[in-house]
C-alpha cells in the first residue's frame, strides 16, 4: 500500500475532525468577511455620493416616472434614481446630483445649469437641446447619450466616460471655462486646438 494511503487510513476519524473543525473556522473567517465587507461599503456609499461618512443620504427613486417639466432645482437628490424617466424640459438648475443614475432617459430642453453631475451615471441620455451651461460632469459616464443643439458652454467634462463620435461633437461647440472648477470646456474635453 502507498505510503500516502496509509497515512490517510491512519488518521481515520480524527481526520474528519480536523477537517470538520477547520471548516468551522473558514466559515466563521468568511462571515466575518462578508460582514466586514457590508459595513466597509455602507459606509463608503455616503463618501462615494457626498461630504462625509457621517452624512447620510437618502437618495430619491423616480424611475420609469413622467417628469416632464418637473422642477428639481437647487435641491439635494445625490444618488438619487431617474433611470428610463421622461424629464423633457424640467429643471435641475444648481441641483447637486452626484452619483445619481440616468440611464436611458430622456431630458430634452432640460435645464441643468451649473448642476453637479460628478459621478453620474448618465449613458443613453437623450440631452437634445438641453442646457448643460456650467454644469460639472467630471467622471460622468455619459456613453451613447446624444447632444444635438445642447449648450455645453462652461461644462467641465474632465475624465467622463464618452464616446470618441460624441466627443468630437462636442468639441465642435465647446467653449466657456466653468465658474466652479476654472476648467474649460475645451480642455476638459481634450479637444484639439
Amino acid at each position: 500500500m502507498p505510503v500516502s494511503k496509509r497515512f490517510k487510513v491512519s488518521l481515520g476519524n480524527g481526520r474528519r475532525e480536523a477537517k470538520g473543525a477547520m471548516g468551522s473556522v473558514w466559515r466563521a473567517i468568511g462571515l466575518w468577511a462578508a460582514t466586514f465587507c457590508a459595513v466597509t461599503w455602507s459606509w463608503m456609499l455616503p463618501c462615494f455620493a457626498g461630504e462625509s461618512t457621517l452624512e447620510l443620504i437618502k437618495p430619491m427613486s423616480y424611475s420609469n416616472a413622467e417628469l416632464r417639466g418637473k422642477d428639481f432645482s437647487h435641491q439635494d437628490l445625490r444618488a438619487s434614481d431617474f433611470a428610463n424617466a421622461n424629464m423633457e424640459g424640467a429643471n435641475f438648475s444648481q441641483a447637486d446630483l452626484r452619483g445619481a443614475i440616468f440611464s436611458a432617459s430622456v431630458m430634452q430642453n432640460a435645464d441643468l445649469r451649473s448642476t453637479n453631475l460628478q459621478y453620474a451615471m448618465m449613458d443613453q441620455v437623450d440631452f437634445t437641446e438641453a442646457n448643460l451651461e456650467n454644469a460639472i460632469l467630471t467622471e460622468a459616464l455619459l456613453f451613447r447619450s446624444t447632444f444635438s443643439a445642447a449648450n455645453i458652454t462652461g461644462a467641465d467634462f474632465s475624465d467622463a466616460l464618452l464616446d470618441g463620435e460624441q466627443r468630437a461633437i462636442l468639441c465642435e461647440s465647446a467653449s466657456g471655462t466653468n465658474m466652479q472648477t476654472g476648467v474649460s470646456t475645451r480642455a476638459s474635453l481634450d479637444c484639439k486646438s
